[in-house]
């Protein structure tokens, strides 16, 4: 029983390929145009769009050419080739501004853009893009159903972004690039005065400072010194609690006793 079952199956699969070659090979659109239809309902999105590929200039400026250059689009979005995906939804969009689906397609082109932004520590130049498209659509579509999902993808991307610029200021710190690290923290803490990496980045500018005093010449020590508990005080004063008081605490001793030799 089991033999002819499977049988069966590979007869339906054998003629479905034979099905799909022949409409890859043949000149008649409608036939690519109901078979492709017929495979992207069924979730076949790859060879769907094969057959897309080969109709969607025949259907510019024709009724169905909505809905073909819609599926296109979307075809490649649930292959995961957001590139090509967000092209396509952006072209879509151009095509088709009154469309039922334009604000759809807008979102899921600006979303295609998130898809693509890589982890922190790469090149965020696709982070950025991502950025842009998703406002774009928020500012477009403020009260799109899809806006509470755009500005969540937009917190998130804006984090990445905020890890990617303190991650660098730390490792300016790290290889022993004081005042690159201090100044870094610095344009860190004035251009993101709302991240979650707020008390961290006090923390280590408290630590730039203080690597950067003691390391110093003698002529340089003092002023350096009181710099260093300046960025603890208002470290402090905005974490009276931090998690870093152990440390803190250690560092702006030594600082109290190097300032002593200086009041002698």
């Amino acid at each position: 029983m089991k033999r002819f079952f499977y049988i069966a199956v590979a007869a339906v699969l054998l003629s479905s390929c034979s099905e799909f070659q022949k409409a890859l090979k043949s000149e008649d659109i409608k036939l690519k145009y109901d078979l492709a239809e017929k495979l992207y309902n069924e979730g076949n999105y790859k060879k769907a769009n094969r057959l897309f590929e080969q109709i969607v200039p025949q259907y510019v400026g024709k009724p169905q050419g909505e809905r073909v250059v819609y599926f296109h689009a979307n075809a490649y979005y649930q292959t995961k080739d957001y590139y090509l995906a967000a092209y396509q939804f952006e072209r879509f969009s151009k095509s088709y501004p009154k469309s039922d689906k334009a604000e759809e397609a807008a979102f899921l082109g600006a979303k295609s853009y998130y898809m693509l932004s890589p982890k922190y520590s790469v090149d965020q130049m696709e982070t950025n893009t991502a950025v842009d498209k998703l406002q774009l659509f928020i500012n477009n579509y403020p009260d799109s159903e899809y806006v509470k999902e755009a500005n969540q993808l937009v917190q998130e991307l804006r984090t990445k972004l905020e890890k990617k610029d303190f991650e660098i200021a730390k490792q300016y710190n790290k290889i022993r690039y004081y005042k690159a690290a201090i100044k870094a923290f610095d344009n860190f803490l004035s251009n993101y005065p709302g991240t979650t990496f707020r008390e961290d980045a006090m923390y280590y500018r408290v630590l730039s400072s203080y690597n950067l005093a003691v390391n110093s010449v003698y002529e340089k020590m003092e002023e350096r010194l009181n710099s260093t508990k300046e960025a603890y005080n208002t470290l402090k004063r905005y974490y009276p609690d931090t998690k870093y008081t152990e440390e803190t605490d250690k560092m702006m001793a030594v600082v109290e006793e190097e300032l002593q030799q200086f009041s002698k």
